[in-house]
């Protein structure tokens, strides 16, 4: 009964204040400690008892009122934070206060006139710089600023969010401000080797303060989308600057409880069915912390301290070499990471959270499903993009692939949902950055042995294997709007293709059946784009025939029984009667499927399904074309890599051709037609016919202008010498068996018989201010999506992105 007094004594202050049309002055306490002083109402009920409508009244009708509570609520957490909370009566008003804050501030961001509140020092300097405990200067601190200060000291309070480390409580004389947060890390890792007692009080109390953090940060969501690399979050400026004396103990102890989670528990079948695991929720509020705060500037400071520290090293050898890293402390934090064991820790932690979803039981539903796959995703982009040790340590092992075999499985299960096009990008963006070095491609070669269930077709290889039928069936059973993304999928495996020392027959298969279907005539015309396509399938075969010829004999048999694909396009028509005739056969705007037999799933796989009607989604930034994220090196005999200069892009003719003359090589391998990817991003849409370009349209000089580029020389010589052997053997031995044709192509050599061989070219992710904006929008649609409970942004005017239903 007591609870239903406090709510509805609570909800009475909610409407005082809502019809007050005076403002209550702030030395009213009687008045505003109603919304704090209750000891019983949780989150939820905070936000069923302040309806949206009323915060809306009183900002627009009582304005003054409004900026009170804000600032009463945050006095009362820096009073909190400055006593350390000693009585549970003064932790219950710092909750309730974190939780009504939690509430209110998207109110406050979605109006561009109260934006600015939190960065003044409102109701007055008088009254605000009790909240300055320096003291000793006259200009009082932004309430912005008090109450991150606040929020920080809070999440080191000994008994409220920490274990305290005294013996008993008349020991606790010390004064707050005055303990070492780095003696209270929150879980063993990085810098840190004690484990703590689990405390499930002190991880729920955690979560609610970062739950308000993370609404601190979220102004960024009120703002419409820029790709200005200077437009920086101040809440997150700050509070990972070096005014936050709190700064490392935090990020470590965020890094930490999320590595160090483990989501099955002690190894008890249905364990999460049978008590409330609160460590979960902390993690998945630290997740988010983290790669929200893990921002920059993508131009400056960190780029620079970044080169400044590799270059240090490697001419040095020395770890201790530091250069001025970016003020951001968490980046710069994360980049300087290099200890081994620190590092076999993040790399550990990360693949055993994403592996959980993949994990087989004999007993259905009895392990625990995380959720929160997506962060781990930003969260290990962030890590390998901010700190070039880890991505080298990452691929220094076959540990890597305890990260590829999760990112397959979700880009493989999410292909047909279109709430999840943001999961299969990160994925994509995840392994192009990965190819772009050489370790990545050698590491595939290794058998994949696991029985994860895919909707794939059986086979028995590779890794790489799984990589490209994986590739295969996103191209050719993925929904629509993951054509901008085939690019990107090529890229991939062009990079990878020089170290692939076997390609299984599903693969080899696989590669043709691309190739067959994109180079059709109709899909070839239908679109200014589509040939690029062809080219990226051309140099995998050429880097394999030519660098990993031994090895892979199902892919030149598979070559030899699809060579008149090959012929034909060599003989591609191009005047116009025939180009039109090529359109109009156009029957679908899909791809075919290879042979039934192939179609056959891994056992206890599901199909990857659509999105449920009516599932909420947020809208994505376009992303860049594939030749704005990637810069072109090219491998040098002793294996390093040379970045090959860009040319200046070609002066595009009224008719779509590209002016003679521009390309960037001269070499006669082919790689001309890189010069061709600089046509505008709206030309991007694959399939979807000649109305993606509406001025465009096929025309002889354009198919001139790419077909002369073909590389083709390798594969004609290879078909030119083999073909004749292998039907010489079948007819004089009456071969019908092909294992016997695999068995010679297996012992035969083209050593001598093959021109020059190309250098190998590998385009390595580059950031831009494109993909830093894509990134962004991203990740705050996710955090906007998983919070539900309590909805914390729904219904306000969000800017950064749309909410579509599905």
């Amino acid at each position: 009964m007591g609870n239903a007094d406090t709510k509805l004594h609570f909800r009475k202050a909610v409407i005082q204040l809502t019809t007050k049309t005076q403002p209550v002055e702030a030395t009213d306490d009687a008045f505003w400690d109603q919304f704090w002083a209750d000891t019983s109402t949780n989150v939820q009920d905070i936000f069923a008892l302040v309806p949206a409508a009323e915060i809306r009244a009183v900002r627009e009708e009582s304005p003054s009122n409004l900026a009170t509570l804000c600032y009463k609520a945050v006095e009362r957490l820096v009073q909190g934070a400055d006593s350390g909370c000693p009585s549970d009566k003064e932790r219950q008003v710092v909750l309730n206060c974190t939780r009504l804050l939690t509430r209110i501030l998207p109110y406050i961001f979605e109006d561009a006139d109260w934006r600015g509140f939190f960065w003044s020092t409102v109701p007055g300097a008088g009254r605000a710089r009790h909240l300055d405990d320096d003291g000793d200067d006259d200009e009082a601190r932004p309430l912005a600023e008090s109450l991150l200060l606040a929020i920080a000291d809070l999440l080191f309070c000994p008994d409220f969010t920490t274990q305290s480390h005294k013996k008993n409580s008349a020991d606790f004389s010390e004064d707050i401000r005055s303990i070492d947060s780095c003696e209270y890390i929150w879980e063993a890792g990085v810098g840190f080797a004690q484990s703590p007692p689990l405390n499930y009080v002190h991880d729920l109390n955690r979560t609610e303060l970062l739950k308000l953090l993370l609404t601190c940060f979220s102004e960024a969501m009120y703002l419409p989308p820029s790709s200005d690399r200077k437009n920086l979050n101040p809440w997150v400026s700050f509070f990972c600057s070096a005014e936050n004396r709190h700064a490392l103990p935090l990020f470590t102890s965020l890094l930490n409880v999320v590595c160090a989670y483990d989501p099955v528990g002690y190894g008890i079948p249905y364990n999460h069915l049978l008590f409330s695991d609160h460590r979960e929720q902390l993690v998945e509020q630290a997740v988010q912390i983290l790669i929200v705060t893990l921002e920059h500037d993508a131009g400056s400071a960190t780029s620079a301290a970044l080169k400044a520290l590799e270059t240090a090293v490697s001419s040095s050898g020395v770890e201790d070499v530091e250069p001025v890293g970016p003020d951001n402390l968490f980046v710069n934090y994360l980049s300087r990471i290099h200890r081994e064991e620190d590092l076999s820790f993040i790399l550990k932690g990360l693949a055993h959270l994403l592996n959980n979803p993949l994990i087989q039981t004999y007993l259905p539903r009895s392990t625990k499903r995380i959720q929160f796959h997506q962060e781990l995703l930003i969260l290990f982009w962030k890590f390998c993009d901010f700190n070039k040790k880890f991505l080298f340590f990452v691929l220094k092992s076959s540990d890597v692939l305890d990260m590829l075999v999760p990112i397959l499985f979700n880009l493989n299960d999410a292909r047909a949902d279109q709430s999840r096009v943001g999961l299969m990008h990160i994925g994509v963006f995840i392994l192009l950055l990965l190819s772009g070095e050489r370790n990545f491609g050698v590491r595939l070669n290794k058998p994949y042995t696991l029985r994860v269930p895919m909707d794939i077709p059986v086979f028995t290889g590779t890794h790489a294997d799984l990589l490209i039928v994986v590739f295969h069936k996103i191209i050719t059973s993925g929904h629509q709007r993951l054509q901008p993304l085939f690019d990107c999928l090529l890229t991939i495996i062009v990079n990878i293709s020089p170290y692939l020392k076997s390609l299984s027959m599903v693969a080899a298969n696989k590669l043709l059946h691309l190739l067959e279907a994109f180079s059709t005539p109709w899909f070839l015309f239908s679109s200014s784009q589509n040939h690029h396509l062809v080219f990226f399938l051309l140099e995998v075969f050429n880097n394999i025939i030519q660098y990993q010829f031994d090895g892979n004999f199902n892919l030149v048999y598979a070559i030899i029984r699809k060579r008149n694909v090959f012929h034909q396009l060599a003989n591609l028509p191009s005047d116009t009667a025939l180009i039109q005739k090529a359109l109009q056969k156009k029957k679908q705007t899909g791809i075919s499927r290879t042979n039934s037999k192939e179609n056959e799933s891994m056992e206890g796989s599901r199909p990857a399904v659509p999105a449920e009607p009516g599932t909420f989604k947020t809208s994505l930034e376009a992303t860049p074309g594939i030749d704005k994220i990637t810069e072109k090196s090219q491998v040098s005999e002793d294996g390093t890599m040379v970045t090959v200069p860009h040319s200046e892009p070609p002066q595009m003719m009224a008719d779509g051709r590209a002016a003679a003359g521009a390309s960037d090589t001269e070499s006669n391998s082919g790689r001309e037609h890189e010069l061709y990817h600089t046509e505008s991003e709206a030309a991007r849409s694959r399939l979807s016919s000649v109305s993606s370009s509406a001025a465009w349209s096929a025309n002889p000089d354009w198919v001139l202008s790419w077909k002369s580029k073909l590389p083709l020389q390798t594969i004609m010589r290879l078909l030119q010498v083999l073909v004749p052997q292998v039907e010489k053997i079948c007819i004089d031995k009456g071969l019908t068996d092909e294992s016997e044709i695999l068995k010679f192509l297996q012992h035969g050599t083209l050593v001598g018989l093959l021109p020059v061989p190309h250098p190998i070219l590998i385009r390595k992710y580059q950031a831009n201010a494109g993909t830093a904006m894509w990134f962004r929008t991203y990740m705050w649609g996710v955090i906007y999506l998983r919070n539900v409970d309590p909805p914390i942004w729904y219904d306000t005017d969000i800017r950064l992105f749309e909410i579509q239903r599905i």
